[in-house]
């Protein structure tokens, strides 16, 4: 059966190649992005280079939560089955923002956006079974900690911290998902995408920027960054495999942080009220 794979963030980098490769391998691919415009770039490049007709676009704001509630809604009356869910959109900024529902534009985007829509997708995924969830995180997360003290940095706040806490909190969650999901026929599982050539040498990276030169000789290219990401989704040899984070294909050792259960389940509460889960479903 034509496997259905859903990915966020598909109109530019990892998440592109994300989308080209699962459509070369012959799946129907939703891409979920924010710009309509930028979307639909992405899908006719899709379809130019892997001459697939099997693509949907659909809009999706990580920064909203109605946007996301919204866009669940939409996919569940026009989709019976995902089997295939790649939480990929990010966000890396020098400078603290907020989303439109008043969180760090970091934590938002990167963390909170992805459970509740994770969240709401599970009915589908699980009546698709097997399926499988992967969750793009880095390896950025060594270098986080989880300060429930100031989780969205009002107090003090500095890009690349915000960045690998949103990144642990990847893991953390991944691993606690993979828990509670435990017979269900679905699989949760992240990885390490490498440095890739697009996420810190942006000059809107801000003061990222000269980062980016610095350690540009070690980057890999998007397309390399997508690979982990498109074995999860797809190689038989993950298949039952969950709770485990990934780098060049291989399972290794995320950091003793984000294994911690106590973590997680401080995490996924703050969440779960941060994005209204319990009062709405």
């Amino acid at each position: 059966m034509e496997k259905l794979c859903l990915i966020t963030g598909a109109n530019s980098g990892v998440g592109l190649a994300t989308a080209m490769a699962l459509a070369k391998n012959g799946a129907r691919v939703v891409l979920a992005c924010r710009d309509t415009q930028r979307g639909q770039a992405a899908l006719e490049t899709i379809r130019a280079n892997t001459g697939s007709r099997k693509l949907e676009l659909m809009l999706l704001d990580l920064g909203r939560l109605q946007s996301i509630r919204d866009f669940a809604a939409e996919f569940k009356k026009k989709h019976n089955r995902l089997d295939v869910l790649v939480n990929n959109a990010g966000a890396m900024l020098a400078k603290r923002t907020t989303t439109h529902d008043g969180f760090e534009t970091t934590f938002g985007v990167n963390h909170l956006g992805p459970f509740l829509l994770t969240n709401l997708l599970l009915e589908v995924l699980k009546a698709s079974h097997p399926a499988r969830i992967v969750n793009v995180a880095s390896g950025a997360h060594s270098f986080g900690w989880m300060d429930f003290g100031d989780l969205q940095g009002e107090r003090f706040y500095l890009g690349f911290k915000a960045y690998s806490q949103s990144k642990l909190a990847n893991i953390i969650f991944t691993c606690e998902l993979a828990e509670r999901l435990k017979g269900s026929g679905v699989t949760a599982n992240c990885l390490h995408p490498g440095m890739v050539d697009s996420n810190f040498a942006n000059p809107k990276a801000g003061s990222f920027h000269w980062l980016g030169k610095l350690i540009r000789p070690l980057m890999v290219t998007i397309e390399q960054g997508a690979d982990t990401a498109v074995y999860l989704a797809t190689s038989p040899d993950v298949e039952g495999v969950s709770g485990k984070y990934f780098y060049k294909r291989k399972a290794v050792k995320s950091s003793r942080k984000s294994r911690s259960k106590s973590a997680a389940n401080k995490l996924w509460a703050i969440s779960e009220k941060l994005t209204g889960l319990k009062e709405k479903n």
